[in-house]
This record gives structure tokens, sequence and C-alpha cells, in this order.
């Protein structure tokens, strides 16, 4: 659990450094091989809806023999406070031992009048662990974010903690 939510973090850093300029993230699969080894793939289609059902699918059907991936879409989540932008985070471990862990980094847009914002990311569903332990999954997810130095820079600088 602790290494799929860590690699869930780095990627989930990664797409929120993507989005900080106000562009709206391309679905991406993030993986790891079983050797450590890690890649991503973009699903850039005309229509982004079609590439986060195309990033699902491929986390789903693990085409690349990855020990854990994780799909990052550009998606809006419901809060108390209304419907606010936020990057869907789908983290798989796969092999004998499944598990699932769906997180949600809320974030505001940069837009001409507004600053870019981190929002405090949230745990939605865990699955297939021993452990449903939230906090070492949150633990492990921020160090996976501060694992990936330029886009831990970009979290870090704009982080919300009002939010």
């Amino acid at each position: 659990m602790i290494e799929t939510a860590s690699l869930a973090g780095f990627w989930a850093a990664h797409g929120i450094w993507s989005v900080s300029d106000g562009e709206t993230l391309i679905p991406m699969l993030g993986y790891e091989q079983p050797d450590g080894e890690r890649g991503m793939t973009r699903f850039v289609l005309d229509d982004l809806g079609d590439g986060a059902r195309a990033a699902q699918e491929a986390l789903e059907a693990n085409a690349d023999g990855a020990h854990r991936a994780v799909a990052v879409v550009d998606a809006y989540l419901h809060l108390e406070e209304g419907k606010t932008d936020a990057l869907i985070i789908d983290a798989v471990r796969y092999g004998l031992t499944p598990g699932t862990i769906r997180l949600a980094v809320p974030y505001r847009p940069k837009t001409d009048s507004t600053e870019f914002a981190v929002l405090r990311p949230q745990i939605i569903e865990i699955n297939g662990f021993d452990s449903q332990d939230f906090e070492a999954v949150a633990d492990a997810f921020f160090s996976g974010v501060d694992s990936h130095e330029q886009a831990a820079a970009v979290w870090n600088a704009h982080l919300d903690p009002s939010a």
C-alpha cells in the first residue's frame, strides 16, 4: 500500500505541475515496472472524456505489465462549497494481491482574476489492502509528492492551507 500511495503522490504532483499554468491536464497513466523503472503515457484525444476513459482502460488492462500504476485525470469534485476542479487519481497495485486507492486533489485553476492554488487532497476509497490506515496512506502520498522535486516546488508554493 505504501509504495502504491507514494507512486500516486508522485504522479499527482506531476499533474498539479501540469495544470498550474491554467491548462487542462491531458489524461495520463504513470506506471512502475517490477524492476522499479517508471514510465508514463499521455492520452491525447480530441475529447478529454475519451482520453480519461482511455487512461482508465489502460490502468485496468495493464498492457505494460507494471507492478503498480496510476491514472490521473482532470475532473470536477463536488464539495460543500460547490463544484471545484480536481485531479482524480486512481492507483492500482497489480499481482496476486491487488489493491486500489482513489484520491482527489482539488485545486483552483489560474485565471485572469485568481491565483492557482492546491487544496487539501482527499482519500476517496481504499480496497484490497490489509490495512485501511488513512494516515499511513497520506504520509506515503506526500512522500511521493516530495519525491518529484520540480512538481513539489509548485505544489508547496501554491498550497492553500485554509482550504
